[in-house]
């Protein structure tokens, strides 16, 4: 890397200054208020509107004066693409009828704002709208979000029993990111994940999914292992995609030095023992489906010498034996787990990978296909084989999508899948 500039012009790009690179469209067509009030962390509100359009959305700002001591209006208003509304005006835009919002979102929220909140002050104007859409909130008409940011002195039994009170009622509390001893803003990723968890109508909001991805490492000595190449960045990818549907989805990482940048429930299995046991546990305590994506271990040494072999041997012969097959045993514990398998293959036709891949529909409902020669970096080609047929889908954002759509199908209703049918 080169820390002095070498005069050389930027790349050439066809963005506009206000346009925002697209990460997804999951918010597209959704209408945010975004709530600014009077704390330092308001200065990192037009990162939060530029990362909610991202993602699709509008987003509108409203400021409370104390708030404009610490984010420019001008930067605000470009950050949204619009006035930044700071006053009660004959317009009633605090009321938002003419155009309604599918979810307000105050951030930050300080001490003060909460507890306002709570006790139905409306005293300026973040706080009139916020009795509007507390109002709205009770009607099923919006959802509401919080973002609490705060010294930890401020953090007492007056700011609990009023977020609690608040959460009674529907209010999403958005965890703060914990450093300094302050409550502080967390990551715009996770305030956009949060906002799409509260707007999700997906049936399978709260259901419990285990998403396994990753190599699954087995020890030599105490030093050395055996691992494969994958990372387990489409199970990362999948388990991104069932959180925002709001599901209790849970990403089990072998480790292989990466981790997602994505905000998701993450455990580490740090062996294939480690992974073979938290697979089985979670199982038994009960999931409503297994997606099991990692690049398990089919082999392990037979003996594992502790401490390190000593290094400078001509040769060093290891005798390894098959391990456990893994998706087996945590459907015999899952009961009535609903199973996504996997399947990798190279050097084959994808008419064999199929016939291959179509072994395991005796016991899961689908099995992702994929051979060696259609997986590079980002790019990845799978054939969704099910019983019903096979369906090829390019790219690993839209296999995950794929796969989170198979599982709402399995979800929803009875009477709305018969009627799909």
């Amino acid at each position: 890397m080169s820390f002095d500039w070498d005069y050389t012009a930027p790349t050439p790009s066809d963005m506009g200054d206000h346009d925002v690179p697209p990460a997804s469209t999951r918010l597209a067509g959704k209408r945010i208020a975004l709530l600014v009030t009077g704390g330092i962390a308001a200065m990192k509100t037009p990162q939060i509107a530029r990362a909610l359009r991202r993602h699709g959305a509008d987003v509108v700002a409203f400021a409370s004066t104390d708030a404009l001591r610490y984010v420019a209006r001008e930067a605000l208003e470009w950050a949204c693409l619009g006035h930044v509304v700071d006053g009660l005006t004959w317009r009633a835009e605090h009321l938002s009828d003419d155009a309604p919002f599918d979810a307000y979102l105050v951030a930050p929220a300080t001490h003060n704002t909460i507890a306002k909140m709570a006790h139905g002050i409306g005293d300026t104007l973040v706080t009139s709208a916020l009795i509007s859409a507390l109002g709205r909130l009770q009607q099923g008409r919006t959802k509401v979000l919080v973002a609490p940011t705060m010294h930890g002195s401020m953090h007492n039994a007056q700011l609990v029993d009023n977020a609690k009170r608040l959460a009674g009622q529907g209010v999403h509390f958005i965890a703060p990111r914990d450093a300094y001893g302050k409550h502080n803003l967390p990551d715009t990723n996770v305030i956009c994940t949060a906002v799409g968890r509260a707007l999700s109508t997906s049936p399978l909001r709260g259901k419990p999914i285990l998403v396994t991805a990753g190599p699954t490492p087995v020890p030599i000595d105490g030093v050395r292992r055996i691992v494969n190449r994958f990372r387990g960045r489409l199970g990362a990818d999948i388990a991104d995609e069932l959180t925002w549907r709001g599901a209790d989805a849970e990403l089990l990482l072998g480790d292989g030095a990466w981790r997602p940048s994505a905000p998701m429930r993450l455990s580490i299995a740090r062996t294939y023992d480690d992974y073979r046991d938290m697979v089985v546990a979670r199982a038994e305590r009960g999931l409503f489906a297994g997606i099991f994506s990692a690049g398990v271990a089919d082999y392990r040494p037979k003996q594992v010498v502790d401490g390190k072999i000593v290094s400078g041997s001509a040769e060093l012969p290891l005798l390894l034996e098959p391990t456990e097959k893994v998706i087996d045993m945590a459907m015999d514990a899952g009961g009535g787990m609903h199973t996504v398998a996997f399947k990798y293959l190279e050097q084959v036709t994808e008419e064999d990978l199929i016939r291959v891949a179509s072994k395991r529909l005796d016991r899961a409902g689908l099995v992702v296909a994929t051979r060696g020669e259609d997986t590079k970096g980002r790019a990845q080609r799978a054939l969704m084989v099910r019983r019903d047929g096979v369906t090829p889908i390019e790219g690993k954002a839209r296999i995950a999508s794929a796969i989170a759509d198979y599982l709402e199908e399995l979800a929803a209703p009875s009477d709305t899948r018969l009627a799909a049918e």
